[in-house]
C-alpha cells in the first residue's frame, strides 16, 4: 500500500505515539506530521495524503478552523478527518462532525482502537473514490464520441451554449467551424469501412492538435466535424481553418492508401459579442457556409456574416 496518514497536533509526544502504532508500515508507507493546523493545511495541499487525524484543540488554527478551511476546498473537503479530543461531551464531538469530521477518537486513545478506526475509513475512502473514477467515467462515455475521442454532439452542444453566454455577457466573439472530410463515402467504399474509421481518427487527431486547450472539437455526425473557438473572431477562425485544411491536405497514409489525398471543406460562422446569438443559428449559419464550399469545388473555406 502506497498511502499517507497527516498527524495534526500540538503534542509532540501524542504525534510520537501515533507514528509508533503505524510504524509497521502495514497501512500507511508514509507518515506525515504537523504541529498546528496551519503547517497541517500546507501538508496537506502538497502531498497526497489519503486520512488525517487531528487534534481539536491547538493554539492558532484549531482543529474547527482547519475542518473550515478543508470545507473551503472543493479538491479537499472530501478528505477523511478523524478529530481526537481529550473531552468526552458529547457538544465537542457533534461540533466536530457538523464540521466535516469523519470520526472521533478520545484522548488518551487505545491502540487497537485507533487502529480499527482507520482501517474502517480507509476502505470508506477507497469505495468513494472507486464510485468517483466510475462516475467521472460514465460522464465521459456519456460527452464522448466512442470512435475519435472527440465530444460527441449531445456535450457540444452544452459546451456551446455556456460559450455563447459568456460571449454576450463579455461581449467577446466567438467562432465555429463546420468541417466536413470530402468524398468521404468513397473512402469507405473503395477501401472499407475499418479504413475509413482511421481516416475519421486521423482528422480528429489533427483537429485537437490544432486547437487550444479552451477550444472544442466535436464529431457533429459522419464525417462532420465542429469545432467551437471561444475569443476568436471571423477573421481568426478563419486563419485556424485554413491552416486545418492544409493539413489536412498533406497527410499521409499506410497502405491500401498510400496514394490518397485527403481534403476537406469548411464554413465558419462568429458572433461578435454585441447580440445575443442562439445554436441553431450559428450553426446553421456555419453549416450554409459549408454548403457555400462544397459547392464552389469543396476543398476550401467558407465564412458567412450572422446578420443582425
Amino acid at each position: 500500500m502506497n498511502q499517507t496518514l497527516l498527524i495534526i497536533d500540538d503534542s509532540k509526544a501524542i504525534r510520537t505515539q501515533v507514528m509508533q502504532i503505524f510504524a509497521d508500515g502495514r497501512i500507511f508507507a508514509k507518515i506525515l506530521q504537523a504541529a498546528d493546523g496551519i503547517e497541517g493545511f500546507k501538508l496537506l495541499v502538497n502531498n497526497d495524503v489519503d486520512i488525517i487525524l487531528c487534534d481539536i484543540e491547538m493554539p492558532g488554527i484549531d482543529g474547527l478552523k482547519f475542518l473550515a478551511m478543508l470545507q473551503s476546498r472543493e479538491d479537499l473537503r472530501e478528505k477523511p478527518v478523524i478529530m481526537l479530543t481529550s473531552h468526552n461531551d458529547l457538544g465537542t464531538k457533534v461540533r466536530g462532525l457538523e464540521s466535516g469530521a469523519s470520526d472521533y477518537i478520545t484522548k488518551p486513545f487505545e491502540p487497537e482502537e485507533m487502529v480499527a478506526r482507520v482501517q474502517v475509513h480507509m476502505q470508506i475512502k477507497t469505495l468513494q473514490d472507486e464510485l468517483r473514477r466510475s462516475n467521472q467515467l460514465l460522464l465521459e462515455l456519456a460527452q464522448t464520441d466512442p470512435l475519435t475521442r472527440l465530444c460527441n454532439r449531445r456535450h457540444l452542444y452544452e459546451k456551446l451554449e455556456v460559450e455563447l453566454n459568456r460571449c454576450f455577457r463579455g461581449t467577446n466573439p466567438i467562432a465555429l467551424i463546420m468541417a466536413d472530410i470530402d468524398h468521404f463515402k468513397r473512402v469507405n467504399d473503395q477501401f472499407g469501412h475499418q479504413v475509413g474509421d482511421e481516416v475519421l481518427i486521423k482528422v480528429a487527431d489533427l483537429l485537437q492538435e490544432q486547437l487550444r486547450t479552451y477550444d472544442l472539437a466535436a464529431r457533429y455526425g459522419g464525417e462532420e466535424f465542429c469545432l467551437v473557438l471561444p475569443e476568436t473572431d471571423l477573421e481568426a477562425a478563419c486563419e485556424v481553418a485554413e491552416r486545418v485544411r492544409q493539413r489536412a491536405e498533406q497527410m499521409t497514409f499506410a497502405a491500401p492508401m498510400e496514394d490518397f489525398t485527403l481534403t476537406m471543406s469548411f464554413g465558419i460562422a462568429a458572433y461578435d459579442g454585441t447580440s445575443e446569438g442562439s445554436i441553431d443559428e450559428i450553426i446553421g449559419v456555419a453549416d450554409d457556409a459549408l454548403y457555400e464550399a462544397k459547392n464552389a469545388g469543396r476543398n476550401q473555406v467558407k465564412d458567412k456574416e450572422i446578420s443582425a
